[in-house]
């Protein structure tokens, strides 16, 4: 072999080494926690999320991330959505935005989990939140027609609440949608945190039970500033500290412009067993729709959508062993929760709060929107 052949062949050699070492693609190591912030398109709340954003931004600000990430996902439009990360640098909190999808149709639960299978390329972690920030309606199926009357957050003549979602139904997405999109994406969260209203909702918690550990939200509606996150954020990311989190929001929510606010947590993991208790109870007793007036209301809905679960199976049930052990359990269901002396309604202003399980039921409603109440995967599992 001459010397110009050995001196090509080595050149060759070199290229192809180059190549593949370039070509190795860069592998992000997992942190401890990346705490997703799902803002879908929600027609008004832009610049409330907005504010939800800064105040995240301030808490980072002071030192909060050690191995943490924080990934915003927020439609600025209807046909636009950024990726964004909350990065903390010398004191500061920067926006890095890493990508953006165009036409983002986050109804289809196909389009949810490629943006859950992103972020987790981006920023891989030992475990995942999710904070979900739009209206809400509880456990209440998407409707393309329904009745005139206005939904709560339609009424712009009065305090403003936080329908997951906008206020259409091509932007509402179903509980179900999530927990199958989350499900696609192989991703159990340690909680999902609804910044919406209604979403503290026994019918919503029991079809997301398997793809998270803690549902965190309100059983009524929460006033449109939504969680202080510049307060709260410290006892959502790290380790999770719940029980500071609902004191948090009521301390909050007690001085607030409107002093009202409602939040529960609950364990997921509990409610097959709930769900057994209520259907023994169920076998045994019907409930007195004479005494439905006295069911704590939740709403301000006429009739009421949402009633507090602990109130109406103590009216429902006159085994007092009965009653005990479902007591029992519902205080390990929902161990954490907090709520200031009235609700707010958009609907019908201030109510009062007489009992409160920090968790509802649409199970007693006669109001023509709980007309699928009997679809959901809670009353097929306590009838």
């Amino acid at each position: 072999m001459n010397k110009k052949t050995i001196i090509t062949a080595l050149i060759t050699l070199f290229i192809l080494v180059s190549c593949s070492d370039d070509e190795e693609p860069i592998r992000e190591q997992p942190t401890e926690q990346t705490v997703i912030f799902f803002m879908p398109w929600s027609t008004n709340m832009t610049p409330y999320f907005e504010q939800n954003i800064a105040d995240f931004e301030t808490a980072i600000k002071g030192g909060l991330l050690k191995n943490e990430r924080v990934i915003v996902c927020i439609s600025s439009t209807t046909s636009r959505a950024n990726v964004i990360e909350l990065k903390q640098e010398k004191g500061q909190c920067i926006r890095d935005t890493l990508m953006f999808y165009n036409q983002p149709d986050f109804k289809q639960r196909e389009n949810i989990s490629r943006m859950l299978n992103d972020v987790r390329a981006i920023a891989p972690a030992r475990r995942y939140s999710l904070i979900v920030g739009c209206h809400g309606m509880g456990w209440l199926p998407v409707s393309t027609s329904r009745a005139r009357s206005q939904y709560h957050f339609e009424r712009d003549d009065v305090p403003q609440t936080r329908w997951f979602g906008g206020w259409t139904s091509e932007y509402q997405i179903e509980t179900t949608t999530l927990a199958d999109a989350i499900g696609d994406a192989g991703m159990r969260m340690e909680y999902i945190m609804f910044d919406d209203c209604f979403m503290s909702s026994v019918e919503a918690a029991y079809d997301l039970k398997d793809v998270t550990d803690y549902l965190i939200g309100c059983p009524t509606e929460i006033m449109i500033y939504g969680f202080p996150y510049h307060l709260c954020t410290r006892h959502l990311v790290g380790t999770v500290d719940y029980a500071a989190l609902c004191q948090t929001f009521l301390d909050f929510y007690s001085h607030y412009t409107t002093p009202c606010g409602t939040i529960a947590v609950t364990d997921c993991r509990e409610l097959d067993a709930l769900a057994a208790i209520v259907r023994g109870i169920h076998q045994t007793q019907e409930f007195d729709y004479a005494l439905l007036s006295d069911v704590q209301r939740m709403d301000g809905y006429n009739p009421p959508l949402f009633y507090d679960l602990g109130d109406y199976i103590a009216h429902l049930c006159t085994d007092q062993n009965l009653l005990d052990d479902f007591n029992r359990q519902l205080d390990v269901t929902v161990p954490y929760k907090a709520h200031t002396a009235q609700y707010y309604s958009a609907s019908n202003g201030f109510n009062d709060i007489r009992a409160y399980s920090g968790i509802t039921t649409s199970a007693p409603s006669h109001n023509t929107r709980s007309v699928g109440l009997k679809k959901t995967k809670w009353y097929q599992a306590t009838h």
